[in-house]
């Protein structure tokens, strides 16, 4: 009978079962659960995902026809006939049989459904946030993992390149790259992926540092093992914690970094619905007491990133060895 594989589990190299490795992801949502913040950030993050998800798929979204002048700058209906429902008395409002739900966000100054653009620029910030985060975590990771465990001129020139990314405000830095490039979602993607590289590089560099003069990495140099299995099969498993962490919080600042592109013109172009773009076209109905056409879209993009700080506030508490009982 043959022997168990080895797999490395970071510190050592031995024998697990596979029920002490779900015992391990059991305890992992056991504290998840066990943690307020990241029982709400996991439900609002989810949600929101749902939704991004759903969305599209079920509402095939016609930007050049999404207008009806008739409806223009309607009243959230259910919102503002519950409310005189309950205020007006029988004889003077509404009966709560007759309201009507047709347009529950309201209408913008050109009649389009608010709740829909909603809707469809929230799967829009996500779907940004989420590969800019995706390519900021992957270049940043490699560059700080390998100029942290290499060390010398390649961790110079590494680290001093994420320097001078780290001298420009994010922001700035992200409009002035949009504005060179031209003003698209794709190009502003890319944007926010070059901004939040230097944050990853830096945390990687920091873990690989720590890592590097471990006992498990020297007995495996002692056996002869390259560094790219070392990195790839001991230092990368050993920084996942933070990193993931990091990525939740990431994606909070990736998805206000392009609503806030967007809301400057740089981002998803019009006609097609963009949160940013949204709050940027409802500035004029807000003077105008129209507040419906600014506070869904910001709201939501406030619901957005409270859901992945308090995710990632929970996964901290979780993975974070020093904070755990």
């Amino acid at each position: 009978m043959e022997d168990a594989k080895p797999i490395s589990l970071g510190r050592t190299t031995q024998t697990t079962p596979w029920s002490e490795r779900l015992e391990v992801w059991r305890d992992i949502f056991k504290r998840l659960w066990a943690s307020p913040s990241a029982r709400i950030g996991g439900f609002i993050v989810l949600f929101t995902i749902g939704i991004s998800i759903a969305v599209p798929l079920f509402d095939n979204y016609d930007a050049t026809r999404d207008s009806s002048l008739p409806d223009r700058y309607a009243e959230p209906d259910c919102i503002v006939g519950f409310i005189r429902s309950h205020v007006s008395s029988t004889e003077e409002g509404m009966a709560l049989s007759d309201m009507t739900c047709k347009l529950p966000f309201g209408a913008d100054k050109i009649g389009r459904d608010i709740m829909r653009r909603v809707g469809h620029g929230m799967s829009v910030s996500l779907r940004a946030g989420l590969i800019a985060v995706a390519l900021s975590l992957s270049v940043g990771t490699v560059f700080g993992l390998t100029g942290g465990y290499l060390g010398g001129w390649i961790d110079s020139v590494l680290m001093r390149t994420m320097d001078v990314v780290l001298a420009f405000p994010s922001l700035l830095l992200a409009v002035a790259i949009v504005t060179v490039a031209g003003p698209s979602l794709e190009n502003g993607m890319i944007a926010v992926a070059i901004t939040q590289i230097p944050v990853f590089a830096r945390l990687a560099r920091s873990m690989a540092i720590s890592i590097r003069n471990t006992e498990y990495v020297t007995a495996a140099q002692s056996v002869g093992a390259g560094h790219g299995a070392i990195l790839w099969r001991h230092v990368l498993p050993n920084s996942l914690a933070p990193l993931i962490v990091q990525t939740t919080l990431g994606l909070g600042t990736a998805v206000v970094e392009t609503a806030a592109l967007g809301f400057l013109g740089l981002g998803q172009q019009p006609p097609f619905p963009e949160l940013g773009k949204m709050l940027a076209e409802s500035q004029q109905s807000l003077a105008s007491g129209k507040w419906w056409v600014m506070v869904f879209p910001g709201a939501t993009i406030v619901l957005i990133v409270l859901g992945f700080n308090l995710l990632g506030d929970g996964l901290r508490d979780v993975l974070d060895p020093r904070l755990k009982k």
